[in-house]
């Protein structure tokens, strides 16, 4: 089973490398962006054929190693 996990800083936390993409933009020529918010994208191949087991082990994966739960949100998607 294939999984992805999408990594987002939650709102109200700084995020100077969107800043930074967001600068870089408007130094482009691509005016009207508003706001930038980067994140990650993790892949993940699992052995597991039970969804719901495999989504309460990502759920584990995400609060012990892959997200940083103070500052950031993950929302997991199985494929």
């Amino acid at each position: 089973m294939k999984a992805r996990v999408h990594i987002t800083l939650r709102n109200g936390v700084l995020d100077p490398q969107g800043k930074a993409i967001h600068n870089a933009l408007g130094a482009l020529g691509f005016d009207g962006v508003r706001e930038v918010r980067q994140g990650k994208v993790i892949d993940l191949d699992l052995a597991d054929t039970d969804e719901t087991g495999a989504r309460a082990r990502i759920e584990r994966m995400c609060e012990k190693l892959l997200a940083n739960t103070t500052i950031e949100n993950y929302a997991i998607e199985l494929c």
